[in-house]
């Protein structure tokens, strides 16, 4: 963990997580497929503007030589046909490329919404079981309270009526 104090405004704790977290990401990126790697890093270098550029002028420099533009070059390709398969390859491969990228960004997505959901239960579960204990404390002190609406909180939440309650409410586009 860092030594250094964490910025104005975030405690110790949470700085802590910060760094827990970015070390996991740092550690999963790591422990990835080469295939995995290799395919995030032609997909962020395929979304930059070097790519861009490159493609500017290498497309640009086809186009300008085929129209016979430059006369001290001869049109090697005046159709563009070449052109057209060069760059309909690059994209099929460059397609499945980030489709490789986002499906392993939607497996991350879902692993950090399964540790959501089990950190929102355990809350839930801890909450439930603090509100019943200051229930019997107030009781005890004779103070009063809304029994009804403390007997809803006491209550866990059952995750999968809450999920079926969900589906039931919202259709699913698959």
């Amino acid at each position: 963990m860092s030594t250094a104090p964490p910025p104005a405004g975030i405690d110790h704790t949470l700085q802590e997580n910060i760094e827990r977290l970015a070390e996991r990401r740092r550690r999963t990126a790591a422990e990835a497929p080469l295939g995995g790697r290799l395919s995030d890093a032609i997909t962020a270098f395929a979304g930059s503007m070097s790519f861009v550029a490159i493609h500017l002028t290498l497309f640009g420099g086809w186009i300008v030589v085929n129209l016979g533009w430059l006369p001290i070059v001869r049109p090697f390709d005046p159709s563009f046909v070449v052109l057209a398969m060069v760059a309909s390859v690059e994209a099929i491969f460059l397609s499945t490329f980030v489709l490789i990228s986002q499906n392993r960004m939607a497996a991350a997505a879902d692993r950090r919404a399964d540790l959501d959901l089990h950190i929102n239960l355990l809350a839930e579960h801890e909450l439930s079981r603090l509100t019943a204990l200051v229930a019997r404390i107030a009781r005890k002190l004779d103070i009063p309270f809304d029994a009804a609406e403390i007997g809803e909180v006491e209550r866990d939440v059952p995750l999968d009526r809450v999920q079926d309650a969900i589906d039931a409410a919202v259709p699913s586009d698959t």
